[in-house]
This record gives structure tokens, C-alpha cells and sequence, in this order.
């Protein structure tokens, strides 16, 4: 052939052939060989300089169109949910082309910003002009940052809040959003990280002033990415939401269920009701219902709202604020069960005997009616015989028999065992100027435990009834702790004087046996504290793996779906197996589950992380007026640098710095979790009572640094004098801890050999 092809007949073939774009792939298309290659080769570099065609290494592309495998950066998902993308290297003409990214069954879960390699398929008629589906990513979003702005002349600087973050990032003169000195801002990194120097930021986003009532919690919300405004096209379905009709639901509304939550909640979504069982037999049993709000009737697969709540995964609680997971009009209004208002539920009635087992169980979409919005002090109160206004009429009829099935159920949690932990929650009191007015542990009474054992025994009955009717869920896993963690628990508890048992199949009865080794010793929040720590955290997964901690076979969240998605999902599942309407598992959710579980799962993290570091905040800005005064404490934690010390006034934790322990080097035991003073010989290690003085307090990071007074009840040693009695470090001494410590790390080497 031979003959040098036009222009226009070049661009055809590269249209028909997007993968073949080589100057060798065009020669060997129109059969050019020799010294035609050298015109081939002009006019190619012709239609490069012209514009249309792009030279990419040494391959040529029309420069109208994207390349069969491109660079992509996604730009986050529209109000449809539909994720878009853009193409950073667009070199055509016009408006550069629109791009839907189509996530598959496997794909990792991606945020906007996030930088991928996608397979690109041109679309025709649809709308965009391509489709992409991912092949790998090869760079995730742009860092974010919170912090404070300092003005400089060169532009500013952000200093972090995060506790132990010292770095600073450099904010170039155009791209501080004329933030004001001292203000808090949310940045995003610019540009590559260099090599040398401070890492340069530009600030996108303007919060205020840190020390401005409830700015706490917005320090929070912004640092970890909460999501805190519902997009217009949430708040226009959930503003456009009607009462649910009775429409085939079963009439509950005859029977007096009532709500017990604490005098603050906003949103009641679980109602409870205890029936004497007439069944004979079932000789003392009960029967147990428990209606939960059907959100599912509001909230349908593929909506605006779905989508949202989907991507909030759950609400978030600090002290002063919630962030729902869905707008108030659900969550406050038509999904919550107000006294003496008729609303959606889906309910479950459970036969429960004597002994607390249940024995059957049957689900229902229904209507009810509360017949009271009670607190839960308020219950405790009429069950003790000292009942108000409100209780007084419902004291014998409803009150009574709750407890009584509680106490058939506390039988039945006895021969079980889950995991009996003991740790005291603390309660943050916020005054109406958004100070914190006091800090106090929350009261644990039966009226609490009676509706948390309701709650499981409910959320146990959806699994089975769930895998009964072989259909998807999504399960609340918790798995077995690592062998090294419990033989870390073990060490603990030999160091205390306690005992763990080795050489079996682990289960919460034997932790029990031990934390009630523990119970009311000095030892026995050190016990707790590690007991917990040795855990693994619960997530969400489609597939049943137990629940070790509650020590139940199968186990999912069916009784919150107001703040929680998981329990949407279960609602959905039960409403597709029982056919009771067309609101109920979608295909769309089956086929995600499992990035619904993962994303759901890191959301769930999220917010325990923003709302532990609120609290840390909010107990610094609370402490800050007490620098120099003494606290009483327990040491938490030993690591390198220092020791961590829980403060038994409030629950705070500071940092001692290993620095300010004395004027000796001190040994760190990593296995043993100990320092040992290089002269003194004195040992620091978990559960060591000490007083302690608040040398600083930092609200805008919620860092305490903490100075060591005392430890057991004895002053720190001066060097080489010892303590209580022992001698100084003699270089016998001295080989004696490093022995001690090399048995240590042999401990941990056999212990990893184990490992599969």
C-alpha cells in the first residue's frame, strides 16, 4: 500500500481504534513502510502542533476525545447519588467532558478528591459523554486540616489541635481566605508535600473563634469530617413526609407501651410492653413486645434521604449538640413515639419463661399509641414505691411487669455470661452559656438495664428470624480477642494478684471470673480498664461471626434505626421477607452490603473518635482555671514517653512526660508496660495509685500535662537512694533488669511464633 493516508483519515482510524494510538500502529494500519514512515512521522508532529491529536510518550490520540484508560479525580456524588469525575489532563477544546464513574461489587470505598486510573467507555445518548469504571487508585484526596490561623507577613500558618501534633502548615499570601489571626479554620494541603521546609495549606473554610460557647463540638465536626448540613434535596423529602396510614398494619394502638429514655432525649424510637403470659404452658412466663419506629416507611432505597443517612452511617452525640443522622422532621417528629400519638412501628413479641429464655418470638408491622414518654430515674422511682403523677396510673399495669420480666431475664443473662464489664460513663453538664458547669458519672439503675436486656433479646429474635427466612442482613460482629492481647490481660492480672486461666477455648465467663476477682479491690478499675482494652471492636459485616461480648450466636441491630443505619437495613430485610410492601430490601442494597457495612462501620469509628476528643476538650477547657491544684489518680497507661494517668475526680486523662519523673533515665518494659528508674529502681506501671498536679491545660487540643507528685502513697525517690528500703542500682541489680527484660522479649518472640 505505501500510500501516506490524509489527515482526516488519520483521525477516523484512531476513533475506530482508541487502544492503538502508536505512531507504529498507524504505519502498520495503512501499510507504510520505509522512508514513508519519515512523512507519516511529519504529519503526525503537523496535527499535534494543530491541536488535533495529542502526542502522550509515543502513542497519538484525537484530543477531542478521553484516552481508553485516563487519570480521573472523582468530584464527589450529585443529588441523585450518581458519583462524577473529571479528567485533570483534558487538553481538547470547549467544555471538558462529563464522566460517570460506575462503582463495582469489590471496589474500595472513594471520597471527592481521591485520584484513580479508569477504564473509559464512551456514552451515547445518555446524557455524559463517558462512563468509567476503576482499575486502580492511585491517589487519595487532598490532607484537610484543622486548626488555628496565625497572620504572618508571608501569609500564615495553621497550628494543629490535634494532641501531639506539632506540625505546622505554611499558608502562601492569596490563600488564607482573609481568616483573621487566632481564628479556626479548615485548610486543605496544596501542592506536594516538600521535602524540606513546612508543608503548604490553603484555607477553604472559616469556623469562627475557638473559644466561642459550643465551638467544642464544631472542632470536632470539622476535624473528622461529620457531615452537619442536609443537602436541600434531604430536608425538601423530609419536609414533604406525611403520617403513615394504618394500611394493612396490625392495630396495636389498644395496648399501653410506653417509652423509657434519659429527661433529654429528643427522639424516643423504641417502645416496650410486658404482658402476663396465659399460655399454661408457659406456667410465670411473659410476653415481651417491643415496637421499634418504622423509619423504613420514610426513609426508601435510593431516596435523597436514604442516600444521606447512608453516608452519615449514624447520629453523633457530644454534650451540647447531636448531629442526626436524619433531619429533625423524621427523627424528633413523625418517626418518633410521642405519648398519645399514633405512629408506624415495626414490633416483636417475644414469649419469654420463667428462666428468661425466649421461646418464640413473632414480627408484626404495626400502629401503636404510647400511653407515656417516661425517664428512666422516673421509672426507677415508681418501682421503688415512689411513683409521680404521671407513673402513678401506670405503676401496677405497666411498670411492675417490666421489671418482672427483667428479672427472669437477668436469670437467663446469669447462665449466659456475657461480658460484665464495670466502667462508669461520664456525664458533661453544658450551662446555657455553653460552659461545662459540672462533670459527674452517670447513674447506672435497673430501669437502664432492664431496657438494654429488651433491646438485645429483640435485636437477637430479628437474626433469627432473618436467617430463618434465609434473607441478607447485616450482623453486629464482635470476634474473640487476639491471643496476645489476652495473654497481655493475663500479665496484668498476675501483677495484681489475680488469676486467668490458661489453656482453653476463652470465653466471657472466664473474664467474669476474673473481673469479680477484681470487684472492690484496689485493682479493680485497672482490671476493667484492661479487660476492655484486650476487645476487639464490633463492626458491621454481612456475614455472621458472633457476637462474643454479649456471648450470642447471632446478633444485629434492629432496635435504633433513627440513629442508626444498620438498623434500617435489618427493618428493610424483615419487610421484604414478611411482604409487607415495597419499601423493603432493595437489589441495590443487596448487592452493596458489604460497602455498606464498611462504610457504616468507619462512620461509627468516626463519630466515636469526634466525640471522644470533644470530651477531652470540654474536661480541659474544664479544668483549665485549676492549673497548679493536686488530683488524685490511677495510672492508665505506660508508654516511652510517659505515663498516662485517669484522674478520679472527673475521668480526665493526662499525659506525665517521662522528662518530669525525677532526674534519672528511666527503662521502658514494653511486655511488663513498665518504667524502671536507672538509679532509684523504682517501677511505674498500670494500676499504681498516684497524686499528680496539673502543671497544663490546653482546651483547643483538650492535652492535660500532668506532674508527678506521688506514687503509691510515697514521694518520688531521689536518685540512687532507692525507695522504700531497696537499694540503689548496683551493677548486679543492673544485670539482673536486663535479664528480666531480655526474658521479656523472649516471652514476645515465642508468643509471635504462634501466630499463624
Amino acid at each position: 500500500m505505501n500510500q501516506i493516508p490524509t489527515k482526516e483519515q488519520i483521525l477516523a482510524w484512531l476513533a475506530d481504534h482508541p487502544g492503538e494510538g502508536a505512531k507504529r500502529d498507524i504505519a502498520r494500519a495503512f501499510g507504510i513502510k520505509g522512508a514513508a514512515k519519515i512523512e507519516l512521522k511529519r504529519i503526525l508532529r503537523e496535527m499535534a502542533e494543530e491541536g488535533t491529536v495529542a502526542r502522550r510518550r509515543r502513542s497519538f490520540r484525537d484530543s477531542a476525545k478521553l484516552p481508553p484508560v485516563s487519570v480521573l479525580r472523582l468530584t464527589g456524588p450529585d443529588g441523585a447519588g450518581d458519583q462524577w469525575a473529571e479528567a485533570p489532563e483534558w487538553e481538547g477544546e470547549g467544555d471538558p467532558p462529563t464522566i460517570l464513574f460506575l462503582p463495582r461489587k469489590g471496589d474500595p470505598a472513594l471520597a471527592e478528591g481521591d485520584r484513580i486510573l479508569a477504564r473509559m467507555t464512551e456514552a451515547t445518548g445518555q446524557g455524559y459523554d463517558y462512563e468509567a469504571r476503576l482499575i486502580r487508585v492511585i491517589g487519595q484526596a487532598a490532607q484537610k486540616i484543622v486548626g488555628i490561623f496565625r497572620k504572618t507577613a508571608e501569609g500564615g500558618r495553621i497550628a494543629p489541635i490535634d494532641k501531639g501534633d506539632s506540625k505546622e502548615w505554611l499558608v502562601p499570601p492569596g490563600a488564607t481566605l482573609d481568616a483573621h489571626d487566632g481564628e479556626l479554620v479548615e485548610a486543605e494541603q496544596s501542592g506536594p508535600k516538600a521535602r524540606l521546609g513546612l508543608p503548604r495549606a490553603r484555607v477553604i473554610q472559616r469556623i469562627g473563634d475557638p473559644t466561642a460557647p459550643r465551638a467544642v463540638s464544631l472542632i470536632a465536626i470539622h476535624q473528622h469530617g461529620i457531615p452537619d448540613d442536609f443537602p436541600n434535596a434531604v430536608m425538601a423529602e423530609a419536609d414533604a413526609a406525611k403520617p403513615a396510614p394504618l394500611d394493612g398494619r396490625e392495630d396495636l394502638t389498644g395496648l399501653p407501651f410506653v417509652t423509657i429514655d434519659p429527661a433529654d432525649a429528643r427522639d424516643h424510637d423504641d417502645a416496650c410492653l410486658v404482658l402476663p403470659d396465659d399460655d399454661p404452658a408457659n406456667e410465670g412466663g411473659f410476653l415481651l413486645w417491643v415496637a421499634i419506629a418504622d423509619v423504613a416507611h420514610y426513609v426508601t432505597p435510593g431516596s435523597a434521604l436514604d442516600r444521606e443517612a447512608r453516608k452519615r452511617g449514624n447520629s453523633t452525640y457530644f454534650p451540647d449538640r447531636v448531629v442526626p443522622m436524619l433531619p429533625d422532621r423524621l427523627s424528633g417528629d413523625l418517626c418518633s413515639l410521642h405519648e398519645g400519638v399514633t405512629r408506624p412501628v415495626i414490633a416483636v413479641r417475644m414469649k419469654v419463661d420463667s428462666a428468661g429464655n425466649k421461646r418464640a418470638h413473632r414480627f408484626t408491622r404495626a400502629m401503636i399509641r404510647s400511653a407515656g414518654s417516661l425517664e428512666y430515674a422516673q421509672v426507677q422511682d415508681a418501682h421503688e414505691g415512689r411513683p409521680d403523677a404521671q407513673c402513678e396510673p401506670l405503676r401496677d399495669t405497666v411498670i411492675e411487669p417490666l421489671y418482672g420480666c427483667y428479672a427472669a431475664l437477668k436469670r437467663s443473662r446469669a447462665a449466659r455470661q456475657p461480658l460484665d464489664l464495670d466502667l462508669p460513663e461520664r456525664q458533661i453538664v453544658i450551662d446555657d452559656a455553653g460552659k461545662v458547669s459540672s462533670v459527674r458519672f452517670k447513674e447506672r439503675l435497673d430501669a437502664h438495664r432492664l431496657i438494654e436486656e429488651f433491646m438485645v433479646l429483640a435485636n437477637v429474635a430479628a437474626a433469627e428470624e432473618l436467617e430463618r427466612l434465609r434473607r441478607p442482613l447485616l450482623y453486629r460482629v464482635h470476634e474473640e480477642p487476639a491471643a496476645d492481647k489476652i495473654e497481655a490481660l493475663r500479665e496484668v492480672a498476675q501483677a495484681s494478684g489475680f488469676t486467668l486461666a490458661k489453656g482453653q477455648v476463652l470465653k466471657t465467663a472466664h473474664l467474669n471470673r476474673l473481673l469479680a476477682q477484681a470487684e472492690g479491690s484496689e485493682f479493680d478499675e485497672l482490671v476493667n480498664l484492661s479487660t476492655l482494652r484486650a476487645m476487639t471492636q464490633a463492626y458491621y459485616a454481612p456475614q455472621n461471626l458472633g457476637h462474643f461480648g454479649l456471648a450470642l450466636r447471632s446478633y444485629a441491630h434492629f432496635t435504633s434505626p433513627i440513629r442508626r443505619y444498620s438498623d434500617l437495613i435489618v427493618h428493610r430485610a424483615l419487610i421484604t421477607a414478611h411482604h409487607w410492601g415495597k419499601d423493603g430490601l432493595s437489589a441495590f442494597d443487596i448487592e452493596v452490603l458489604e460497602e455498606t457495612a464498611k462504610l457504616i462501620s468507619e462512620a461509627e469509628r468516626r463519630s466515636m473518635a469526634a466525640e471522644r476528643d470533644t470530651t477531652d476538650r470540654y474536661l480541659a477547657a474544664y479544668l483549665a482555671d485549676r492549673v497548679g491544684s493536686t488530683f488524685s489518680g490511677r495510672i492508665s497507661g505506660v508508654q516511652k514517653f510517659g505515663i498516662f494517668v485517669k484522674l478520679d475526680e472527673t475521668g480526665a486523662d493526662g499525659l506525665v512526660p517521662v522528662r518530669s519523673i525525677g532526674r534519672e533515665f528511666y527503662h521502658y518494659d514494653p511486655d511488663a508496660q513498665q518504667l524502671i528508674g536507672a538509679d532509684s529502681g523504682l517501677t511505674i506501671g498500670i494500676g499504681q495509685r498516684v497524686l499528680v498536679k496539673l502543671a497544663e491545660a490546653i482546651p483547643v487540643t483538650g492535652g492535660l500535662e500532668l506532674e508527678l507528685l506521688e506514687i503509691d502513697g510515697n514521694a518520688l525517690p531521689a536518685p540512687g537512694k532507692g525507695k522504700g528500703g531497696r537499694k540503689p542500682f548496683t551493677p548486679g541489680r543492673r544485670m539482673a533488669a536486663v535479664k528480666a527484660r531480655e526474658r521479656g522479649l523472649a516471652r514476645k518472640v515465642k508468643r509471635s511464633r504462634k501466630k499463624p
